[in-house]
């Protein structure tokens, strides 16, 4: 799954929620291209032609070119005669009917990643309340993009194989592991979301040999259970775990007590062992 993949899906989730907050009928937007000041109209929600899909629209031209370049939200009350924008694309809005029409950045790190567009299909101003859930859904899309973007280098950090002599390099994988367990939780995008797990079990050794007739099962831990152990795997504590993870620091202790009573364990330490030997953690 590439980052573009992943941000197409968050733009196709944005458009979605802006048609439901704000009741417009149509909504499109895309994702800046990379190496190219313009944005690649990718993702259409309500329209009734295709004539917007793959426009490119460059920095500074039309309404979402002004958005680009100036990288803040823009609207018109009617597009095809605004003075406020040039009209390169006149004939895609005309031919979807389309009149009053916004659009907003998403912007991360000070860069300008794409554009949300909402609009109608008559002429009139959009009020305060349509730019506000459209902003809204834009800063949706950001976040997404942020912990995309974090999981993406801590994967690339987990790819590089650690010399098996050496403590430091298993230290940082066992990091990088706690790492991509937690922003899985986080991911909307279900292909990167794979991608993290997957690459969390590659960290992950065969099992030690476990004595026959144990009592305990320890493979049928919960995820939620294991990304737990695997942050306190890596050193944290029950409040840097629930920041980690996006829950309460009780949350976080129910989560261990489960896992240590499943692994017959009576300490944290204890938990982690025994999860190393089964080959849950690195």
């Amino acid at each position: 799954m590439t980052a573009d993949a992943g941000g197409a899906v968050e733009i196709r989730r944005a458009l979605v929620r802006l048609r439901r907050t704000t009741g417009l009928p149509v909504a499109f937007g895309g994702l800046v291209e990379s190496g190219r000041p313009q944005i690649r109209i990718s993702e259409l929600s309500g329209t009734d032609t295709r004539a917007l899909l793959a426009l490119a629209v460059t920095s500074g031209n039309g309404l979402g070119g002004r958005t680009v370049a100036l990288a803040r939200p823009c609207a018109v009350a009617d597009y095809s005669v605004s003075r406020q924008i040039s009209h390169e694309y006149d004939a895609a809005v005309a031919a979807e009917g389309l009149r009053a029409v916004l659009a907003v950045p998403v912007v991360v790190r000070r860069r300008v990643r794409g554009v949300l567009y909402g609009a109608l299909r008559d002429a009139r101003p959009l009020g305060d309340r349509t730019l506000t859930a459209a902003v809204d859904a834009a800063r949706d899309v950001e976040q997404a993009l942020v912990v995309g973007d974090e999981a993406r280098d801590v994967l690339a950090a987990a790819r590089a194989e650690p010399d098996p002599g050496d403590v430091s390099a298993w230290e940082q994988v066992r990091e990088a592991h706690s790492a991509l367990r937690a922003l899985a939780s986080r991911i909307g995008d279900p292909g990167l979301r794979a991608e993290l797990l997957d690459a969390c079990a590659l960290l992950t050794p065969a099992p030690v040999a476990v004595k026959r007739g144990a009592d305990h099962a320890p493979n049928t831990l919960a995820p939620r259970e294991l990304d737990v152990l695997a942050c306190v795997a890596a050193g944290a504590t029950n409040a840097v775990a629930a920041r980690r993870l996006g829950v309460s620091a009780e949350t976080v202790k129910a989560y261990l007590r489960s896992a240590m009573r499943k692994l017959g364990a009576g300490t944290r330490g204890e938990a982690v062992v025994a999860a190393r030997r089964a080959g849950l953690l690195p």
